[in-house]
């Protein structure tokens, strides 16, 4: 038989404890007023007559808490009846006297208003925590629907990169197959990153983690465990998730550039170094220490798909993304203030 599962909210979320038996409920309703008893029977003969009812409200507004407005309005009634026989003249007797009647009725105004108050508190506060517990089932139904999907698509992109490298077997056009194996390239790229490029939450990704993982699934992608790549930041940079897909683009399409271009026959490393100038100009720069590029290159000359791309998103972001040659090969996008404020910050 399965056992049921323990309540792990915090106490004061639990009251009132009315789903209790009521023999069990009223046992302990009995024992409470039985120590207000005592404790109001130790007093001082003055107090006696002069405050009867003295610690019986106590006793009301804690059953009230702990066991809900029914056992409080026993509670209520029980203290009533005490009072009046043990502490109230003519003493152990039920007869009423003006001053008798007046206090009772007091007692019980005050008693009635603090039952109301706690009931109407313990309401709210029920309405709360179930409002929360299904906020918070919400969030993680939306989390799970969202991971799924980015599994999803992540997926369906692999699959269709394989379909590609399928359909490539049936071409024998030399430039035709060049196309293919890019296109299925990229599309495997897109697909190991689609998983970090979103957060289901909307909050700041840091800058630096994001571009290491970048670079490990572009790396891992192509197939090249001799490669080492090392990403250089400011500690606290942070990328705003509106920005995170073309940024996670540009910079793939850098990496994979000089993997293809720079170290296709050869070991070597990646550095992707971030930094910000004095006039907040932020650049972010994709250095491989492969061949160095030709000496009448020119980014209006190239037509690579994959340099188009980056340009493209660079331009739409705000950026320029270029590529230069020396004794590394440096491809890089800049950012001006304005966009950079937008999609980097510390």
């Amino acid at each position: 038989m399965k056992s049921p599962r323990a309540d792990t909210r915090p106490l004061i979320e639990r009251l009132p404890l009315d789903r209790l038996a009521w023999p069990i409920r009223l046992g302990w309703t009995v024992a409470i007023i039985a120590v207000m008893f005592l404790v109001r029977l130790s007093a001082s003969p003055w107090i006696l007559t002069r405050f009867p009812l003295t610690a019986f409200t106590p006793a009301v507004i804690v059953v009230a808490f702990v066991f809900g407005a029914r056992m409080a309005t026993i509670a209520m009634v029980i203290c009533g009846v005490l009072a009046r026989y043990v502490f109230m003249e003519p003493l152990y007797a039920f007869t009423l006297t003006s001053s008798s009647a007046i206090a009772l009725i007091f007692f019980a105004l005050t008693a009635g208003v603090a039952i109301v108050l706690v009931h109407w508190m313990q309401t709210a506060n029920r309405a709360l925590t179930v409002e929360r517990e299904t906020s918070e089932r919400l969030a993680a139904t939306r989390e799970l629907l969202f991971r799924e999907l980015q599994h999803r698509v992540s997926n369906n992109l692999q699959v269709v990169a394989g379909l590609l490298a399928l359909q490539k077997r049936r071409v024998h056009d030399t430039d035709a197959r060049a196309a293919l194996d890019e296109s299925a390239r990229r599309l495997t790229v897109i697909g190991r990153i689609s998983r970090q490029l979103y957060d289901p939450s909307g909050e700041s990704r840091d800058l630096a983690g994001f571009l290491e993982r970048l670079a490990e699934d572009v790396i891992d992608a192509s197939g090249r465990g001799d490669l080492i790549c090392a990403v250089s930041c400011d500690g606290g940079m942070t990328l705003a998730p509106d920005h995170a897909v073309p940024l996670a683009l540009i910079v793939a399409e850098a990496v994979a550039n000089a993997i293809e271009h720079g170290l296709s026959d050869r070991t070597g490393r990646i550095d992707i170094v971030v930094a910000r100038s004095d006039t907040q100009m932020l650049s972010i720069e994709v250095r491989d220490d492969g061949g160095a590029l030709p000496a009448d290159f020119t980014m209006a000359g190239q037509d690579s798909l994959g340099l188009s791309i980056a340009t493209m998103l660079a331009r739409q972001i705000g950026g320029v993304f270029t590529l230069h040659g020396g004794e590394t090969t440096v491809a890089r996008l800049s950012l001006p203030e304005k966009a950079s404020a937008a999609m980097v910050s510390r």
